[in-house]
């Protein structure tokens, strides 16, 4: 056994020394310092020599192994210098190779879109606790005790006084609180609201919430930045149409309706039977006085707009995507089609 060794060692030294370029020194490192290689075999059988041979043999495969490890670090250095074989030659005329990539969300897709249309209207991007408290997401919107929003069976409590959000209007109190007036944001976010789901509803959603405050704010200020969004964001051929409703935080309230795509305004499932061919896309007003009190603002000096819309609704309209549930799936079959 030990005269294998030595011959072993002799094979490899020789062959560490005649090698002329790296890869040819690279083969003679994987023969003979290898996993595989007869020396690594011969230091893995050694459990199996009687006791008085395995410590002699065991000595001298180490220092063998030591030996050629040495020997291979000088050729290693002797070869730093030399060119590549040309088996491993690289060609930095060919083209890189794309590495995969993740897909980005259809609605952070849409989020990042409509934060561009309304960035070139002039406004700026806010953001506020998905955890909020109960003057934040109701008081101060004009929704005292007792109101029907505020029930358990569409509200998500943690504890008294604390909730998770139900829309992001929540931010827009929290903005005026700390800034004066002029104001002009967008709220995007997330919301939650205790609902069972299913096709069209779902316990967890996305809103983008819009608020301006100056002196002199219109309704018919309001009516054109809803018009611009829309149609930047359904196409110029959009139809609009404006209708009273009531909201607590605004007064005068809106609802704003598309003519339906599906139908051309027949009426078809989508958008009913007694919608006339029309969709509700969001809610939008004339911010309450009240409002205005909550904030420390003048409701005699300045007035406002508001608006809200389900990003989720905005993008099953605009792709015609049947079910909402499939936004929340992580399904890379349908997050792979936009």
């Amino acid at each position: 056994m030990i005269r294998r060794i030595d011959a072993l060692e002799a094979e490899a030294a020789r062959a560490f020394d005649e090698a002329r370029d790296s890869g040819a020194l690279e083969q003679s490192r994987v023969r003979w310092l290898g996993r595989k290689s007869e020396l690594t075999q011969l230091l893995r059988g050694l459990k199996d020599l009687p006791a008085p041979e395995r410590a002699a043999v065991g000595a001298r495969a180490n220092r063998t192994r030591e030996a050629l490890e040495e020997r291979y670090e000088a050729a290693r250095a002797r070869l730093g210098g030399a060119s590549p074989p040309a088996a491993s030659a690289r060609d930095v005329t060919l083209p890189g190779r794309c590495l995969p990539r993740g897909h980005e969300h259809l609605i952070s897709q849409v989020l990042r879109e409509i934060r561009t249309i309304f960035h070139g209207m002039g406004f700026s991007l806010a953001e506020g606790p998905q955890v909020e408290d109960d003057r934040h997401n109701f008081g101060a919107l004009n929704m005292p005790e007792g109101h029907p929003a505020r029930a358990m069976t569409d509200t998500f409590y943690l504890k008294p006084g604390a909730l998770l959000r139900t829309h992001t209007s929540s931010v827009q109190i929290r903005v005026m609180e700390r800034q004066a007036p002029p104001v002009r944001i967008i709220c995007p976010g997330r919301v939650f609201r205790n609902e069972a789901v299913d096709a069209t509803h779902h316990f967890e959603f996305h809103q983008v919430e819009g608020l301006y405050v100056d002196e002199n704010v219109s309704l018919a200020d309001l009516k054109g930045t809803l018009e611009h969004f829309l149609k930047s964001f359904f196409g110029p051929e959009t139809e609009i149409r404006f209708s009273p409703s009531y909201f607590p935080f605004v007064e005068p309230g809106a609802q704003v309706d598309i003519r339906c795509f599906f139908c051309g305004g027949k009426g078809c499932a989508v958008c009913g039977p007694l919608s006339e061919g029309w969709l509700e896309v969001l809610g939008a007003g004339m911010v309450h006085p009240n409002v205005f009190r909550a904030v420390g603002y003048d409701p005699e000096r300045w007035t406002g707009y508001a608006f809200g819309a389900g990003i989720e609704r905005l993008v099953m309209l605009r792709h015609g995507v049947p079910d909402l549930r499939v936004f929340f799936e992580s399904d890379v079959r349908f997050v792979r089609q936009f």
